[in-house]
């Protein structure tokens, strides 16, 4: 449940791929994230059997049972507008049989997906058939090329992991989104800004929350103007 930076990149995109079979990165956000307690941030973790970077992420199994991780949300937002029919959705979410962390992920984003009706293809990286001895951009070119992709969109944060140039020379157009963080009642605290996508939930209607997802640019270098700006 990634802040609303990488819904932005899902709704922006016809095809959004998971990357399940890189090496688990520990204490990053691929298990935890922030969400807001007593108006301040409030990071939570999903437990996982045996985590390990020597792991690919579609290795690694949950050990968590949700308990604690619903009591802290209700804790938290029992109050909020948009909490019953949040915490319907959450349930759904945690109650997933499976306990891959890659296919519980995948199963997350799918869910919520279907919640906001948005329509991008879904697709984990591990089923497509690619050369898996190739590393970072080079293989990000590959699935590019499997997917008949013209263009990717990274998030902003990858701005020093690709080259234009390089994507160039493919014929593969490299943009990355920057989001534009809208503020929304946060109960009668002071907004915080960037945490889990619980919180938009909570708080915001679909309907706000699509017209949220419009709200980025999309830049070709983190030195150019913004290329596109939807609102």
């Amino acid at each position: 449940m990634p802040y609303i930076g990488y819904w932005q990149l899902i709704a922006a995109v016809d095809t959004y791929v998971v990357y399940d079979d890189v090496n688990f990165i520990k204490r990053g956000w691929i298990n935890r994230n922030n969400i807001l307690l007593n108006g301040e941030k409030k990071l939570f973790s999903i437990a996982l059997h045996e985590a390990s970077q020597n792991k690919l992420i579609n290795e690694i199994s949950i050990a968590d049972d949700f308990s604690k991780l619903r009591k802290t949300i209700q804790m938290a937002y029992a109050k909020a507008p948009f909490y019953a029919e949040t915490m319907e959705l959450l349930d759904t979410i945690f109650d997933f049989p499976k306990h891959n962390i890659a296919l519980f992920i995948d199963n997350s984003i799918r869910n919520v997906c279907d919640y906001l009706h948005m329509q991008t293809n879904i697709i984990l990286s591990s089923d497509i058939e690619k050369d898996n001895s190739l590393k970072g951009q080079d293989k990000i070119i590959s699935i590019c090329k499997l997917l008949h992709a013209d263009t990717y969109i990274n998030a902003i944060g990858g701005v020093e992991l690709y080259d234009k140039n390089v994507f160039d020379n493919h014929y593969i157009k490299l943009l990355f989104l920057k989001p534009e963080i809208e503020c929304y009642q946060q109960f009668k605290n002071e907004f915080v800004p960037g945490l889990s996508m619980i919180d938009i939930l909570m708080f915001c209607s679909p309907k706000q929350i699509k017209g949220m997802l419009q709200r980025y640019s999309l830049i070709d270098s983190p030195l150019t103007k913004d290329m596109e700006r939807k609102k």
